[in-house]
């Protein structure tokens, strides 16, 4: 008598491996931290940016006696240098290396976010007016021109994170 043989069928589904599930939510939560964690470098960037940009504007304007539509490019190509440094060398880290392309593409956001602040400085001057005293704090006085900025600074500042984030990962 002849014995059959049964022939196990392979099969493509496999049962869930617990141990590669767990690393794959563990990767998963890796990249959310790691993007959390350069949304953070972003803002604390802008944050030292805005404030050096400011700071030139002020100068710009309430010392040397620019008009603020002259002296707000002024101070945000300054900003825009700094930015570009830190964005580089500490918040997206790893496109140190970038090809022309990208260095590119960073100066093209950062000149359509220039026509961008200065068309927002330029709208909020005509809507709000820009030498009203806002408020005065230890004999530093807030003025509209200020309070302006400020706002045109928000505005900007998520056209430059996603479209420098794009540029800088798109190119490395």
């Amino acid at each position: 008598m002849r014995r059959w043989k049964r022939k196990r069928l392979k099969s493509s589904w496999k049962a869930p491996d617990p141990v590669a599930k767990q690393l794959s939510t563990e990767k998963m939560r890796s990249a959310q931290g790691a993007k959390l964690s350069e949304a953070l470098r972003f803002i604390v960037t802008g944050g030292v940016c805005f404030a050096v940009e400011f700071v030139c504007l002020v100068i710009l304007r309430d010392r040397i006696g620019l008009d603020t539509l002259i002296a707000t490019p002024i101070a945000f190509l300054i900003s825009v240098v700094l930015n570009y440094l830190l964005c580089v060398k500490w918040v997206f880290k790893g496109v140190g290396k970038q090809k022309s392309s990208a260095q590119a593409g960073f100066l093209l956001t950062s000149i359509m976010g220039l026509l961008l602040n200065e068309g927002l400085m330029l709208l909020f001057r005509v809507l709000f007016g820009e030498d009203q005293a806002v408020v005065t704090v230890f004999s530093f006085t807030v003025t509209m021109y200020m309070v302006n900025k400020v706002l045109a600074t928000l505005l900007v500042m998520v056209w430059n994170y996603f479209t420098k984030r794009y540029i800088l990962r798109k190119n490395t």
